[in-house]
């Protein structure tokens, strides 16, 4: 194992001491507590309060999209483990700003026992919840069984487009709904070339000979559905758009936002010639791509590959997705 750490036991505390340290203006941990992250941003009170959590291994998800116009907290777990309720619940009752919180995290299965009951315990001081899980991964569950998705890179359009509708004051039903409603038209499909390595096991996730690649490969390493022989960036990004549409009706004249992630070791350029691919691709059924998102936005350590996320827009959708957003690690400003 090749790692730039310290220790693997305090990989994720000295993460998130580096990031307090270059981000303490934008970010602060909840008191003494530093596996709560909370916005440091300036707060409307009465605002949705909007929190995640999830384990650590895939920045920018989770805490990387904590501050303005985004997510109000994070709950950070160890690397591919879920925080704690009790953790879950301080956090849920920190981002109360008067009209309560939205809980949207991924589909995973401690992540889901926790935050339920993390609701539980903040509603016996009647803070109000709502939850959001995120299932967007086409690979991991049929059409049939879609409610059984796991939830990967669109949960960062469902941070965002929550967000904007948090700030702009609409109520928790509403916000619950809008992100609802961005998710229901999300779509994901990734596919890996390397594994990762978790700092305290010190060997890879899973192996992939040298030739070839596993299309729909979970960010935590979970199995793919297909293993190919390595093949050219339009070739892949072609397999993966096509099983994407399988999934989803797009037609003449939509519009929607594209994002092709990096996993942690796809150089940028590659990810471009992936993007331009996907750019072709949808030109040719006449579907406009409005505000792509390019680069490493859901990663699983220095596993080499990308998913490609497609989000079909309406009107309001589009509204929020350009609405002003500032985190240490995301800005629209430049999409």
């Amino acid at each position: 194992m090749k790692k730039l750490i310290n220790r693997p036991e305090d990989f994720v505390d000295e993460f998130l001491e580096g990031i307090a340290l270059a981000y303490g203006d934008r970010l602060k941990f909840l008191g003494e507590d530093r596996r709560i992250v909370l916005s440091n941003s300036p707060i409307k009170r009465g605002k949705v309060g909007i929190v995640t959590g999830g384990g650590s291994g895939h920045l920018p998800v989770f805490l990387g999209y904590v501050g303005e116009g985004m997510l109000d907290g994070c709950a950070v777990g160890n690397v591919f483990a879920s925080p704690s309720a009790q953790r879950m619940a301080d956090m849920i009752e920190a981002c109360n700003f008067g009209n309560g919180v939205l809980c949207l995290y991924g589909n995973y299965g401690g992540d889901n026992l926790n935050f339920d009951m993390a609701c539980e315990t903040v509603s016996l001081s009647n803070i109000e919840t709502r939850t959001v899980r995120v299932k967007d991964d086409v690979a991991s569950s049929p059409r049939e069984t879609a409610e059984k998705r796991r939830g990967v890179a669109g949960m960062v359009y469902a941070f965002k487009i929550a967000g904007a509708a948090a700030e702009q004051m609409l109520n928790l039903n509403e916000v619950a709904a809008i992100a609802q409603r961005t998710l229901a038209n999300t779509r994901t499909m990734g596919v890996a070339l390397s594994p990762c390595v978790l700092p305290e096991v010190g060997k890879p996730t899973f192996s992939i000979s040298e030739e070839e690649i596993e299309v729909g490969m979970g960010i935590h390493g979970e199995p793919g559905i297909e293993v190919h022989k390595m093949m050219t960036a339009n070739e892949v990004s072609r397999l993966i758009l096509d099983k994407i549409l399988a999934d989803m009706t797009l037609e003449c004249g939509d519009n929607v936002s594209v994002m092709v992630n990096g996993l942690g070791a796809t150089p940028l350029e590659e990810l471009l010639i992936a993007y331009r691919g996907v750019h072709r691709q949808l030109k040719d059924i006449g579907v406009e791509i409005f505000m792509p998102h390019i680069g490493e936005f859901a990663t699983s350590m220095e596993m080499a590959g990308l998913s490609i996320t497609v989000l079909k827009l309406d009107t309001e959708l589009k509204r929020f997705l350009r609405y002003p957003a500032s985190t240490p690690f995301y800005t629209n400003v430049n999409k």
